[in-house]
């Protein structure tokens, strides 16, 4: 789901996790890639490309 881009708050919740920090601690792993693809989604939002 979080790769997917559902929100943690929503995954966190439908897991029944007491906190987001859990929910992104035990999945962050299984999820590559998604540093460089933030990292790019920031350079464009902010050099102004689309």
């Amino acid at each position: 789901m979080l790769a997917s881009g559902v929100p943690v708050k929503v995954v966190r919740e439908m897991l029944g996790h007491s906190s987001p920090t859990i929910t992104i601690s035990i999945y962050a792993h299984a999820m590559p890639g998604m540093a460089e693809e933030a990292g790019d989604a920031m350079s464009a939002r902010l050099l102004g490309a689309r």
